[in-house]
C-alpha cells in the first residue's frame, strides 16, 4: 500500500497511525517526504445509500480553496481500484488543537473560541454557493421537508423495530413548514470538535467532516450546534447540559444565536422547528452508528454501542422542543 501510495503522491510513504475518534469515516495520518498528510476513507462493509460520501468532502474542500473559509487542502481522490479497497482521499494535515470536551475546562479563552465559532459559520453561510461552483452540489428548496423525509428513510434503515418517539417526532416534522432562505453551503456537523484552531490563538484554521454537507437553509447548522449543547456533559455525546455555562464564560443559547445572526445581518430566527429537526437526524445517524457497531464495521465498536444507546436521549430532547418546553 505505501508504495502505491507513494506512486501517486509523488513522495514517500513511511508510516501510517489511524486517528482513534470518529465514528463515520476511519481516517489516518501519514508521514510522508513531504511532511504528515491524512487519509480518510469510506468504512468497509455493507453502508446505507449516500452515506459516507467521501467524494463530496474532497469536492467541497477544493471548493473551499482561496475563500477565506479554513480547511485542509485536499490533495488525491481515489475513487477506483486500490490496495485499500474501498474509496479514499488524501488532504493537508494541519497543526492545530482540536478541543473534545465543549465546556473547555482547560482554557481561559473559552469567549473568545465560541465567538470565533459563531463568526465562522456566519462566514460559511455568507458565501455564494454558485460562485465557488457548488451551485449543483444540492437542492435548497423544499430543505427542511426533504431533511425530514431523508432521515426517516436513513433511520427506517437502521433498526427493525422504529422506537415510537422517532415515530411521532418525525410525524410533527412533516406537519411543519418554516420560512425559506436564500442556499448556503450547510456543513451538516457543526460542532466543536470538528474544528482546529491555531495552536495558540482562537482562530479556527481548518473545518473538518464535510460529509454531509450540502446546499441547504443555514439555520440547520446553527440549530444542530445548540441543540447539541442541551444534551449531557457526562453523556457520550459531551453536550453543556448541567454545565453553569455563565460561570465559565460560556454563552447561552440565545447569547451564541445573537452573535450569528449579528454576523450575518439577519433578524433572529425562531429555531423550535429546526431544533426538533436537528434533533431527529441526529438519533437517525446515531442508529447507524449503533447499528454498525452490532454489524462489526465500526470505527470503534465500543463506542458506535454507546452513541447507538443516546438514541433515546436525543429523542427525549427533540420531544421536548415539540411540546414547546424549551424555546
Amino acid at each position: 500500500m505505501f508504495d502505491w501510495l507513494a506512486a501517486r503522491l509523488g513522495t514517500p510513504v513511511t508510516g501510517a497511525e489511524r486517528f482513534g475518534t470518529g465514528q463515520s469515516n476511519p481516517t489516518w495520518r501519514l508521514e510522508t517526504g513531504q511532511g504528515a498528510m491524512v487519509l480518510r476513507a469510506k468504512p468497509p462493509g455493507k453502508l446505507l445509500p449516500k452515506a459516507h460520501a467521501i467524494e463530496r468532502e474532497f469536492r467541497v474542500l477544493a471548493a473551499l480553496m482561496e475563500t477565506g473559509v479554513p480547511a485542509p487542502v485536499p490533495i488525491l481522490l481515489e475513487e477506483g481500484d486500490n490496495p485499500l479497497g474501498r474509496p479514499f482521499y488524501v488532504m493537508e494535515y494541519l497543526d492545530g488543537r482540536i478541543f473534545w470536551d465543549p465546556a473547555l475546562p482547560d482554557l481561559e479563552e473559552r469567549g473568545a473560541i465560541y465567538e470565533e465559532m459563531g463568526r465562522m459559520l456566519a462566514d460559511l453561510h455568507g458565501l455564494d454557493p454558485f460562485g465557488i461552483g457548488l451551485g449543483d452540489y444540492g437542492r435548497a428548496e423544499g430543505y427542511f421537508a426533504r431533511q425530514a423525509e431523508i432521515w426517516s428513510r436513513q433511520y427506517a434503515a437502521s433498526v427493525e423495530t422504529p422506537a415510537k418517539g422517532m415515530t411521532r417526532l418525525g410525524a410533527w416534522l412533516r406537519a411543519q413548514d418554516p420560512p425559506e432562505a436564500e442556499p448556503a453551503l450547510v456543513h451538516g456537523d457543526w460542532r466543536l470538535d470538528n474544528l482546529i484552531f491555531h495552536p495558540t490563538q482562537p482562530h479556527i484554521i481548518g473545518i473538518l467532516d464535510w460529509e454531509l454537507s450540502t446546499l441547504g437553509h443555514p439555520l440547520a447548522d446553527v440549530a444542530y450546534q445548540i441543540m447539541q449543547w442541551n444534551l449531557p456533559h457526562d453523556s457520550p455525546l459531551k453536550g453543556l447540559g448541567g454545565v453553569g455555562r455563565a460561570a465559565l464564560g460560556l454563552p447561552s443559547d440565545e447569547a451564541h444565536l445573537e452573535v450569528y445572526a449579528r454576523r450575518r445581518g439577519i433578524e433572529v430566527p425562531d429555531l423550535r422547528p429546526w431544533l426538533a429537526l436537528a434533533a431527529f437526524r441526529l438519533a437517525a445517524i446515531l442508529a447507524g452508528v449503533g447499528a454498525r457497531a452490532e454489524a462489526g464495521n465500526a470505527s470503534n465498536p465500543e463506542a458506535g454501542r454507546a452513541y447507538g444507546a443516546m438514541v433515546p436521549e436525543v429523542v427525549s430532547l427533540g420531544l421536548r422542543w415539540v411540546d414547546g418546553s424549551r424555546g
